[in-house]
């Protein structure tokens, strides 16, 4: 049996003199939305979109949800907290030379991080809202910063074989120069070390079940409309050819024989719960049959080597996912996509500066995405 819950938002700009306002709306999952003291961005050409695994951004409280190293037993304390928010900022701002405009975090604990970091270390960088979606009981949620407004948010959530996807996708719907721009927010399933992959890759085609229907919805609504899928998605850009091409992952490229091996299990186990990926520009399907949505992924592209390190080896889990409205040259579209590879985000050895709570060295272990849009009336000069 399969379920999928959304609970939606809308939002409202809050204009405050001396506070920050928390507005707590009735989300599952807890979405909150929030509007900070900073100015707008005006008419900006470019926009400079992040995604980006802190690697568990615990505060400096102990609820018991905490893993076993950011406990009080084990050393965590608020002083080690408000030196990763400071340290985490200060690799924030060395991104293309300053902080993007628009930050997507995987693995934060609450919004109270996402406040700290806005009236903390952040506070003059211009993030006016910010949202945070987790599940009940979970861990660690997902945030988003963004110098421009949230004019819709929603929070979907999926349950699928009797378990719940450990996070919900978060869907802010923006609007920068009045232009909406959709930006789906995810943490998929991580894979299990001691499990094949086949375990776990039921929930990650259940949360791609939800991007597909809510791309879908959206382009009934208006076919114009740009949609970036980002995040932590567990899944390499080319994990159909790591797993010998023989099974359904959640992400499939745009391949004769990926489609031809969804034609043969029939509509019974391919209801689609995969997002196909191309190298194309738009991002239109080749062998697979419309309407199946076709995604454009930087990966083999812009983008090489990986921004995980499992195992000796680099991976491509970390991912902006592009609709075809980014390639039609009217608004906001595509201009470039760059894994951030250099310090202080890796160590000596080029690999990510895994974040150490016993010591306070390192970042996160994983490498940022930097996303660029460039508004399309200035590409031509």
């Amino acid at each position: 049996m399969k379920k999928i819950n959304t609970q939606r938002g809308l939002y409202r700009r809050l204009r405050l003199k001396s506070a920050v306002l928390l507005v707590i709306l009735p989300f599952l999952g807890g979405c909150t939305v929030t509007s900070s003291r900073s100015s707008d961005k005006d008419n900006p050409k470019t926009v400079t979109i992040v995604t980006w695994n802190v690697q568990a951004l615990f505060d400096g409280d102990e609820t018991g949800m905490e893993y076993d190293t950011y406990l009080q037993a084990a050393g965590w304390t608020n002083e080690k907290y408000r030196a990763r928010l400071n340290t985490l900022a200060q690799g924030m701002s060395r991104i293309a030379g300053n902080t993007p405009d628009i930050l997507g975090m995987e693995e934060i604990e609450n919004s109270r991080v996402l406040e700290d970091l806005v009236e903390g270390p952040l506070k003059d960088c211009g993030y006016q809202y910010f949202c945070f979606a987790n599940n009940p009981g979970a861990s660690l949620g997902i945030g988003l910063l963004s110098r421009f407004p949230l004019a819709e948010t929603r929070v979907h959530s999926i349950t699928d074989q009797g378990q719940t996807a450990p996070r919900p996708i978060l869907e802010a719907r923006l609007l920068v120069q009045n232009q909406p721009l959709v930006l789906l927010v995810c943490h998929w399933k991580a894979k299990q070390a001691d499990q094949e992959t086949a375990v776990t890759e039921f929930l990650r085609r259940a949360a791609a079940r939800i991007v597909v229907r809510r791309l879908q919805e959206l382009q009934e609504e208006d076919p114009a409309i740009p949609v970036i899928i980002m995040g932590d998605l567990n899944e390499n850009h080319d994990e159909w050819y790591r797993e010998t091409g023989t099974t359904i992952t959640a992400l499939l490229p745009d391949d004769p024989e990926a489609a031809a091996l969804i034609g043969s299990r029939g509509d019974a186990e391919s209801s689609g719960d995969f997002l196909i990926l191309s190298r194309n520009k738009p991002p239109i399907p080749v062998y697979f049959p419309d309407p199946a949505p076709a995604l454009y992924s930087p990966w083999g592209n812009e983008l090489q080597e990986g921004s995980y390190y499992f195992k000796d080896n680099w991976e491509t889990i970390d991912h902006f996912l592009l609709t075809a409205p980014l390639f039609d040259r009217i608004g906001w579209d595509f201009a470039s996509c760059m894994v951030i590879n250099q310090e202080p985000f890796i160590n000596a050895q080029g690999r990510p500066a895994t974040y150490n709570p016993r010591t306070g060295n390192g970042l996160s272990d994983h490498l940022p995405l930097l996303l660029i849009l460039q508004l399309a009336s200035t590409q031509d000069g």
